[in-house]
């Protein structure tokens, strides 16, 4: 009897110490360089992008998946995926070199760079 009240104590306070977690923000501070290949990948989870700036090779594809249950977008200069739901895609290929700040419309928190080299 003892120990099932230890066990379900301590079941209780691990729950209640992942309770109180929080989404990261927005603006994070993850990076990715992709050198060598045609195709990249951003998640939007979490209302961020992730990486939230990434350093590619010219006429590379990126491709942003939509994994949160909010819509979002990926507006940027020259490109604009539109309204995103949950599980749904955007692709947009970089044939210039630069660099190319995005944002979501819905939530301008949330933004992201892609450098093209």
């Amino acid at each position: 009897m003892k120990i099932a009240i230890a066990l379900f104590l301590a079941a209780t306070i691990l729950l209640t110490g992942c309770y109180g977690q929080t989404v990261p923000p927005a603006t994070s501070n993850s990076t990715g360089t992709i050198t060598g290949a045609s195709v990249a990948s951003v998640e939007i989870s979490g209302f961020a992008f992730t990486p939230a700036t990434l350093t590619i090779a010219k006429g590379t594809t990126v491709t942003w998946t939509q994994k949160d249950a909010a819509p979002h977008a990926v507006t940027g200069g020259t490109f604009d995926s539109g309204t995103l739901n949950a599980g749904q895609t955007y692709s947009h290929t970089f044939n210039e070199i630069g660099s190319f700040n995005y944002h979501c419309n819905f939530h301008q928190s949330m933004t992201g760079k892609i450098t093209v080299q």
